[in-house]
């Protein structure tokens, strides 16, 4: 669902998201304040995605002096534990019908999240709605209920085994036995005790309150890793984005230590430097992905890292992306993982599986030191021109989200597409020396470069989930904005 006009935008994962966001917007809030809207609404509307127990990054402009990255994502747990524990993760594969992943679950799988002190920061820094307000719609959808979409339902059975890992998460996502399917409604009033005690109390209950205890104290017992000190020492962290250069306009993304927003800022850098083709594509991913080796992953926590690493190249997810009246623009990245399979009774949590992810533990799993910021792939962007904000983007999908928020830059930029077009048009990734690529790319060159092809039937959610805002300034000085939400995903753009 396309939106477009002249005022404030919403593109979210979810037509509920997008809608809670721009209300928010008509009735006098900025960008943060919708798209804090917008993530608690999709606590509901994408429970499987998102959530209390999730982490994230929220990319701002226009609200301060400098554009801020607020990360508030997952920190790898087991902070005074005098040893490592023996971890056990539980293998669930997840088929795509095109292409299988394994992912993994379990008490060990979770790592400390910050989801809770992410909302809090950023309300404190650019809220201009109270809490307690922004949470209340969001409270009252989980206990009426929200009916699962086509693409939250297909997500819904393709997770069914990490759903039904456990009593408890079977009874939230599968009370009939089964994962829930499109048409079934989805209730969790524990879910809104949670989000009204977010609204009511702040951020503390879910870091050193009864939440926070409880969910410890029943990880503990069935193998986890996570303690009290890890939750109690959390906090979001402002930091100044990665820039990068691309056809004149300045790409702002995700710093280290965050491993998708430098990747992404270097394959801008090494696409500037020529025309722009499938093939050309292609090659710019695979330099990417060869750069993100154990030297890489490691030296993300060292001081300049991002300058050095780009100075060589000069020459289950949800995002949301908002540009407001003002032009201020807020794009925020989320994540879940797929989940832990573990529900805490009385908490409203299902808990991130962060630490059981092979595309963010490239070192083993639970190599990284506790305390240690978890590398992820996520990377909120927004693409400054000469008129201001050009582009506000986002999206899900693993190592798939810095290729379709490469594409999805390129049909902007370099094809002239507005935020429907860029965010429609099919897409190619480049993973483990193999191309993946949906219908309408052509393939032919790259099979005869000797490169192995999958050919996928159908757009699928494998390629990711972009949610974009664009502002195209007319050479009058008009300027529209269009957005759109992934059909890929279920994506919705909603006018204010």
């Amino acid at each position: 669902m396309p939106g477009s006009g002249a005022g404030g935008v919403v593109a979210a994962g979810h037509p509920q998201a997008a809608q809670a966001g721009a209300r928010v917007l008509r009735e006098g809030g900025n960008a943060v304040d919708a798209a804090v809207a917008a993530m608690l609404t999709s606590f509901v509307a994408e429970p499987l995605l998102t959530g209390m127990g999730a982490g994230g990054y929220m990319l701002t402009a226009g609200f301060d002096a400098e554009p801020v990255l607020l990360d508030f994502f997952v920190v790898a747990p087991g902070q005074g534990r005098p040893a490592a524990p023996d971890v056990q993760l539980q293998p669930v594969v997840v088929d795509f019908g095109d292409a299988r992943q394994v992912f993994h679950v379990g008490a060990a799988s979770v790592g400390a999240w910050g989801m809770p002190a992410g909302i809090a920061e950023a309300m404190r820094r650019w809220g201009s709605v109270p809490l307690n307000e922004l949470v209340a719609p969001a409270a009252a959808l989980a206990r009426a209920g929200v009916a699962l979409n086509g693409p939250q339902g297909y997500i819904s059975g393709i997770l069914e085994g990490v759903l039904m890992a456990t009593p408890e998460s079977a009874a939230v996502f599968a009370p009939d036995g089964r994962a829930l399917r499109e048409g079934d409604i989805m209730r969790w009033p524990q879910l809104a005790d949670a989000i009204e005690l977010l609204g009511a109390e702040g951020a503390d209950p879910f870091y050193t309150g009864d939440p926070a205890q409880a969910v410890v104290t029943w990880l503990d017992e069935r193998g986890g890793v996570l303690t009290a000190p890890d939750l109690s020492a959390y906090e979001a962290v402002a930091r100044a984005p990665v820039q990068a250069g691309y056809r004149g306009r300045t790409v702002l993304t995700n710093p280290p230590p965050n491993a998708g927003g430098p990747l992404l800022a270097a394959a801008l850098l090494d696409l500037d430097a020529g025309p722009v083709s499938t093939t050309r594509l292609v090659d710019v991913m695979e330099s990417a992905q060869r750069a993100r080796t154990g030297t890489f992953v490691a030296g993300l926590a060292q001081e300049g890292f991002a300058e050095r690493f780009l100075g060589r190249h000069m020459g289950n997810t949800t995002h949301v992306s908002i540009l407001d009246a003002g032009g201020r623009a807020c794009a925020v990245t989320v994540t879940n993982g797929e989940g832990s399979g573990i529900v805490v009774p009385g908490t409203g949590m299902h808990p991130n599986n962060i630490m059981g992810e092979e595309d963010l533990n490239p070192l083993g799993f639970h190599a990284f030191p506790p305390g240690r910021r978890m590398p992820s792939m996520m990377a909120p962007t927004i693409v400054l021109g000469a008129d201001g904000v050009q582009l506000v983007l986002g999206s899900a999908g693993s190592n798939r989200i810095r290729s379709a928020i490469l594409q999805t830059i390129v049909g902007v930029i370099d094809h002239g597409l507005d935020a429907h077009a860029a965010v429609h048009a099919p897409r190619v990734h480049f993973e483990a020396g193999t191309v993946f690529a949906e219908p309408g790319i052509a393939v032919d060159e790259l099979v005869a470069r000797g490169h192995e092809v999958v050919a996928f039937r159908d757009q699928n959610l494998f390629f990711g989930g972009v949610q974009a805002v664009h502002r195209h300034v007319a050479p009058d000085g008009t300027a529209t904005v269009t957005g759109a939400g992934d059909p890929r995903r279920g994506g919705a753009a909603v006018v204010a």
